[in-house]
């Protein structure tokens, strides 16, 4: 095995000072110059210096780029901004740089590469007061110090916003859990539930239906006042209260309905109100009960006394909860009978008071004769759903009026503002200048409710809807409101603007009259799940939601009470929902107080 000789260099000896020897002591041999010379690194700059000079710094890291101020004044001719300044290493006949074959040029030009971008001007008072404090501290060590601070206020920031958001989504889904979990109807052990339909279904239906014939206008109707459409939120008006009823009985209940049913003019028989709660049941959230019967070849769907079909839902769609304690006047359930009664007095209080009432076929049925009642007018009309299958429903109009001419109907609805708070928008200094927002967070709000109102307008082929934005005098009155300004749109054009399809529509009815046909003789209850998006069908006896059937009744915290000094406004808001018993009952003991 061959070794090959390894050599050590030789190591000079300065006898002079520290460091290798001088090239260029004359007392030195040649050799020992060119061991000298062959020793030093090359390229590199080297100053001769002794034991008592102090060493400088060998590189600056903190020196500023864009601080002229902050450089040293050496007096260099290289590139003020190099990070390492060469000048002060003199090129003499010593070092050799030219004779090593080195430029000084580019040793002048060299400049350290950094990647960090130089940092932006500050502006403000707070940047000029502080320019000039701790002026000893290096600028750059500053800027370092003012975005580390910037990142932790920045950390601190999202994770107080990371609490919040999630405090606020546990509060908001803890209460519409609670709301959630209870039922517009009691669900008896004895029943039988027979279909489960998720809303997911419902969105991919569609029915194509022809235009429908017109068997019968009973009623009648009052002029429109259009001075209404002239009302700003700075020349309000006061809601007015009417004791003028309007008989809006359930389907099976209805004579006209009874009588059409006997002359077989159909197979299926609702309510427009029955009918847009099943075309818009994908946008619910609140619970909701239909009685569907069959009897014979004939399908009836109707609404049980004190059903939420009665009332008018708020704020359904939100994001915000609402108060859970049905005490409470911002509740659910206070506001539902709250907006019963605003848009019952609101449908009588746009119309012209001058006594001229346009008349129609046959009376209003159901209606007891010397009493007085509302301007409503009910139109029956009749739908193909199929060869042999009919379908006939009731839809209601409020008023008349004359456009080019020709006398239009109107449909009189109104949205009414609790607290701002809730909603998010004022409608006192919106509703002028920013219109189009304020009908953006309703339809984000109550976008059911709006979707049902039109729905009812497309069945009952009105010209124009009337929609009046009511609101409270205060926040905290609900008994007293007044009427901030009234819009008018087109059925047609207003589903459009909030993506309601009518082919969709009548495909969830199509779908659902199917299913219900192929059932046996007898009762049945469709119910909105309280807390998921779907409903229920049940198999109820057929006695249920009869006088003699008994559910178990809400316990006496849970049931509102009507304070003695507002009697009266309470007497009219059980108004609303006249078609129950106790209702019917109680009214003339209130009128007379």
């Amino acid at each position: 095995m061959v070794f090959e000789a390894f050599e050590v260099g030789t190591v000079p000896f300065n006898s002079d000072g520290w460091g290798p020897p001088d090239a260029s002591d004359t007392t030195s041999s040649a050799s020992s110059t060119s061991v000298a010379a062959a020793n030093l690194l090359p390229n590199v700059p080297f100053a001769s210096f002794s034991r008592s000079e102090k060493l400088g710094r060998v590189a600056d890291w903190t020196r500023a780029l864009s601080n002229p101020s902050a450089r040293p004044q050496t007096g260099s001719k290289s590139d003020p901004s190099a990070i390492f300044d060469f000048s002060a290493f003199a090129v003499d006949e010593g070092f050799g740089l030219a004779n090593s074959g080195g430029n000084a040029d580019e040793d002048v030009a060299f400049r350290l590469v950094d990647g960090k971008p130089p940092p932006r001007p500050r502006f403000g008072p707070k940047w000029r007061f502080n320019q000039f404090h701790n002026r000893n501290q290096l600028p750059q060590r500053r800027d370092e110090e003012v975005e580390a601070k910037k990142r932790e206020a920045e950390k601190d920031r999202a994770r107080r916003d990371r609490l919040f958001n999630n405090n606020r989504n546990n509060i908001h889904h803890q209460r519409r859990e609670a709301a959630a979990f209870k039922s517009s109807v009691d669900i008896q052990p004895e029943w039988n539930m027979l279909e489960q339909i998720p809303f997911s279904t419902f969105s991919k239906l569609s029915f194509t239906v022809q235009e429908p014939e017109d068997l019968l206008l009973c009623g009648g109707l009052e002029g429109y006042d259009r001075s209404y459409d002239r009302i700003t939120p700075k020349a309000d008006r006061r809601v007015e209260r009417f004791k003028n009823r309007s008989f809006k009985v359930t389907t099976s209940d209805d004579l006209v309905i009874r009588r059409l049913a006997k002359e077989d003019i159909a197979t299926v028989f609702a309510t427009d109100a029955i009918l847009a709660a099943l075309m818009c049941a994908p946008r619910s959230v609140y619970s909701w009960d239909l009685v569907i019967q069959r009897v014979g070849n004939k399908l009836f769907f109707d609404k049980r006394d004190g059903s939420p079909l009665d009332l008018l839902s708020v704020h359904e769609t939100s994001q915000e909860p609402l108060p859970e304690g049905k005490d409470d006047i911002n509740s659910a359930h206070s506001l539902g009978v709250e907006a019963a009664y605003i848009n019952q007095n609101f449908a009588q209080q746009v119309l012209v008071k001058n006594g001229k009432r346009e008349t129609f076929d046959e009376p209003l049925p159901n209606a007891n004769e010397g009493e007085e009642n509302a301007s409503i007018a009910f139109r029956y009309r009749r739908w193909k759903l199929d060869d042999n299958m009919y379908l006939v429903a009731r839809c209601e109009l409020q008023s008349t009026v004359d456009l080019n001419n020709q006398r239009s109907f109107l449909t009189l609805n109104a949205l009414n503002e609790f607290d701002p708070k809730y909603s998010g928008v004022d409608w006192r200094q919106k509703l002028e200048t920013q219109r189009g927002a304020v009908l953006a967070n309703e339809l984000k709000n109550n976008g059911n409710k709006l979707a049902k109102w039109t729905a009812q307008a497309l069945l009952a082929n009105a010209d124009m809807m009337k929609i009046g934005f009511v609101s409270r005098v205060h926040p905290r009155d609900h008994f007293n409101h007044v009427i901030l300004s009234v819009l008018g749109y087109k059925p047609k054009d207003f589903a459009g603007q909030i993506n309601l399809n009518t082919n969709n529509m009548w495909g969830i009815v199509k779908s659902i009259v199917d299913l219900c046909m192929k059932l046996s003789e007898g009762k049945y209850v469709l119910v909105k799940d309280p807390s998921k998006p779907q409903v229920r069908i049940y198999e109820v006896p057929a006695d249920a939601f009869e006088n003699d059937y008994v559910e178990e009744p809400l316990p006496e915290d849970e049931q509102v009470q009507p304070t003695e000094e507002n009697s009266e406004v309470g007497a009219e808001t059980n108004g609303a929902s006249s078609t129950t018993e106790v209702a019917e009952d109680k009214k003339p003991e209130d009128d007379q107080a």
